[in-house]
């Protein structure tokens, strides 16, 4: 989980500084979706990519099952909050569904009308552009509130659970002494909100374009 986690916060990473891009200028996004595209290098990249994601949420439900099957029909009598235990680490696998939905979502608007319309030789997508259009396709679809709404309400679910990702990241790999729990929990914030504020001003940049 940790080792498939920092591989997908790296990309997360990267693919928020690639959006940025568009909102300083729509020429340099398409030149960077015209690099990617359907290249032998971006395929593979994306083969690994998929197979990070499905490791991921793969053994999420493993260790789901596995928690719920050690503590069996027990349940504790006192509900109320522990300690230094956040909301989100006890909603990881709602959060992960959401985020996979939003994945799906994501997909379908994105992945769907750009690479894979290239890999199928189409010159055209359903929006009607290029397949490396990426600025136009972006417009089109963060041009409905409606679309807007939905990839705000995902980029929340994904705060939520990157905040107790890359802390729990950060745990496994040592950092979880005494001195170290609170900076870890303080830069596991600042990652995820760095990431999810740079996603969000490219959904708002672009919903203001728009209008």
């Amino acid at each position: 989980m940790s080792i498939s986690g920092c591989f997908l916060v790296l990309f997360l990473a990267f693919h928020m500084c690639m959006n940025l891009a568009l909102v300083f200028s729509a020429e340099a996004y398409n030149a960077i979706c015209e690099f990617l595209g359907a290249n032998w290098y971006a395929l593979v990249g994306t083969a690994v990519l998929a197979a990070g994601v499905l490791v991921h949420f793969v053994y999420a439900f493993i260790l789901t099952i596995q928690n719920r099957k050690a503590r069996g029909n027990i349940r504790y009598a006192v509900t109320a909050k522990e300690e230094g235990v956040s909301w989100a680490s006890k909603n990881m696998l709602v959060l992960g569904v959401i985020v996979i939905l939003g994945l799906l979502l994501h997909l379908k608007d994105f992945w769907a009308q750009m690479q894979l319309v290239e890999i199928l030789g189409h010159h055209t997508n359903s929006y009607g552009l290029a397949p490396t259009d990426g600025a136009g396709a972006t417009l089109a679809v963060f041009g409905n509130p409606v679309f807007s709404a939905l990839y705000i309400v995902w980029l929340v679910a994904l705060w939520f659970h990157l905040t107790h990702g890359v802390w729990s990241m950060l745990h496994t790999m040592g950092f979880n002494s005494k001195v170290w729990m609170k900076r870890v929990k303080c830069i596991a914030n600042i990652v995820a909100t760095l990431i999810i504020a740079g996603f969000m001003l490219v959904v708002v940049a672009c919903f203001i374009k728009t209008l």
